[in-house]
């Protein structure tokens, strides 16, 4: 029914449109962000938002060119490249700083798993293709435990939910926000992000969209990183704004964006080797099978001069 929606969408025409940029979002993530800044105002031309609750149907969206743009985690847009969809990465964003608790595997707080060792033999819920999945793996590699001493059951964000809360599976590799939702219901950390190598979020471009709204796409970019800055800046009225479009208590939104802040950063060397672990992770563990070359995921002539490194920020 998905495919087939995407497939309506496409066929409208809209894409052509140089004067619109279709733009997919996350609740919560991009378009509250940029709305709270206010940095959307005068600009010389229209955003069409689409909304998903994670970031594969959202890749869905984009690889199937129902959106033009989206933003996603790492792991979900290499695992859509190397799943052939006609996507590549036209921007980036960084996690500032080291949140160990900007995403991890967490278990309840009565269980007896304590280690990345003991998740051997048992069930651990993600998103295919998630971030979550991605640090599960990550974690798995680094205790030398092959990933199918392992069960992993996938399930969206909501569903996964459900089943932990009822204990229909042991463990749950999840992101903000349900992170700290869960945490403060009295879940605990076994893997969080201290010491891993923490994802890179890319604004992701559908490609036949690119040549004829690279224009755009850079000032959406430009303006994007304006709200990022004025997010961190002002962190209690993005979580206000945060709260109120998600329907979350206040103190979740503000922990939510404290392990979630991020930075415009440019798509340079580092990121690109990076991202080429990440695919040979997946690859690995068996999910993919990664033949498109990593180096051809990439557009840097859209954001290209805009931003500085991480380090220089």
């Amino acid at each position: 029914m998905f495919s087939l929606l995407l497939a309506v969408l496409s066929a409208c025409g809209q894409g052509s449109d140089t004067h619109v940029l279709r733009v997919a979002n996350q609740k919560g993530s991009t378009r509250a962000m940029m709305e709270a800044a206010g940095v959307l105002k005068g600009a010389p031309y229209r955003i069409e938002w689409s909304e998903f609750p994670a970031a594969q149907p959202l890749m869905e969206a984009v690889g199937g060119g129902a959106a033009d743009l989206g933003l996603a985690g790492d792991a979900p847009f290499i695992f859509a490249y190397q799943s052939g969809a006609a996507v590549k990465a036209v921007g980036a964003l960084a996690t500032a700083g080291n949140p160990s608790d900007a995403l991890g595997v967490i278990v309840r707080n009565s269980s007896p798993i304590h280690s990345v060792g003991d998740l051997v033999g048992k069930t651990v819920t993600t998103t295919r293709g998630s971030i979550g999945h991605h640090i599960l793996l990550q974690a798995l590699e680094r205790a030398k435990i092959p990933a199918d001493r392992v069960t992993v059951t996938f399930l969206s964000p909501a569903d996964a939910k459900a089943a932990f809360d009822n204990g229909t599976v042991d463990a749950w590799a999840i992101w903000p926000p349900y992170i700290s939702v869960a945490i403060k219901e009295g879940a605990r950390t076994v893997v969080d992000a201290r010491d891993y190598e923490l994802p890179v979020s890319f604004e992701v471009a559908h490609t036949a969209a690119i040549a004829p709204k690279a224009a755009l796409m850079r000032d959406f970019l430009q303006r994007e990183a304006k709200a990022l800055n004025r997010a961190r800046a002002h962190p209690e009225a993005f979580a206000k704004v945060l709260a109120k479009e998600t329907g979350l208590p206040l103190d979740i939104a503000r922990a939510s964006f404290d392990r979630n802040n991020r930075v415009s950063v440019p798509i340079d060397a580092g990121i690109v080797e990076h991202e080429r672990v990440v695919a040979k992770r997946f690859e690995t563990a068996g999910l993919i099978d990664a033949k498109r070359p990593v180096t051809e995921a990439f557009d840097t002539d859209v954001g290209k001069g805009l931003f500085r490194p991480l380090a220089a920020n």
